[in-house]
């Protein structure tokens, strides 16, 4: 079994029972993988489809980690492609979230990716072959306002999978790092944290895509047939990112628009928390 080649692998899909973990776990199995789908539940997922199998994962538990090894092991004798796609959401400006805040979103998407890779790089290594897929998000690479703990978990997810490309690269590991977008998913219901009112508007730019957890597994399943070092999945992503690269001064024009709305709409829902803005007028 080749990884890569489309046919027979054998796949372990953290966060598969919805949203893009489902879908992953359904564009995998369609192609004849074997797949393994994890995620909180006890129970499998009604639609699992045929060609998968259940595995109860916290990705936060070591033990849980251990045990998805052994299953894999005793299963299969291997596996060809590890994607670490549990994640939660959040929003909030720096001065309402918590430390407790961090500590949750960090625990979860940055840890989480961490141990699957610490849990199966041995197994790849002696195997001589594998591909782990880590899910991050656009915002590991452009970084809105009122979302710095989600964009610092999900930057360093970035920085951790570019430095396994090289690192891992020797051994004939492959590792790609995934970039979607906002896309119709059940990501919203994991938003959680002490600044409503920032999550309210991420609610809703998660639920008015257009895009769906379809639509971008496809284009993952694409970005690594093409061995894609970063996936992008989407238009949006692409601009964002060129203008961040190119056109700078557009790209911090356009954020410092985004900050002055959440100051704006902040101030209407709430005018007690009306400030001094002179400082920030004056840059935008």
């Amino acid at each position: 079994m080749t990884p890569g080649d489309g046919t027979g692998r054998r796949v372990l899909v953290t966060g598969g029972a919805s949203g893009l973990g489902a879908a992953l776990v359904s564009a995998f199995a369609a192609r004849g993988d074997q797949v393994l789908a994890t995620d909180l539940a006890e129970q499998a997922p009604e639609a699992l489809p045929r060609g998968a199998d259940y595995l109860r994962l916290d990705v936060t538990s070591d033990d849980d980690w251990a045990a998805a090894l052994t299953r894999v092991e005793d299963a299969w004798g291997g596996l060809d492609v590890l994607v670490n796609n549990a994640g939660v959401a959040a929003g909030g400006r720096i001065d309402h979230l918590t430390l407790d805040d961090w500590r949750w979103i960090t625990e979860i998407n940055l840890f989480g990716v961490v141990r699957g890779c610490r849990t199966f790089t041995p197994l790849l290594k002696r195997q001589g072959s594998g591909y782990i897929v880590n899910t991050a998000s656009a915002a590991g690479l452009i970084h809105p306002p009122t979302m710095s703990s989600y964009n610092a978990v999900k930057a360093a997810v970035v920085a951790l999978s570019e430095t396994l490309q090289h690192e891992l690269a020797p051994y004939g590991v492959t590792t790609s790092v995934v970039c979607p977008s906002f896309f119709r998913t059940n990501l919203a219901s994991s938003l959680s944290g002490s600044d409503p009112a920032v999550e309210a508007s991420a609610s809703r730019l998660i639920n008015g895509s257009k895009l769906t957890a379809d639509d971008i597994a496809a284009e993952v399943l694409k970005g690594m047939d093409r061995r894609r070092p970063v996936i992008l999945t989407d238009r949006a992503g692409r601009s964002a990112l060129r203008a961040k690269r190119w056109l700078r001064p557009l790209y911090d024009r356009t954020m410092r628009r985004m900050a002055e709305g959440v100051r704006r709409r902040v101030e209407r829902s709430d005018p007690a928390t009306k400030t001094s803005t002179t400082s920030t007028e004056k840059h935008v």
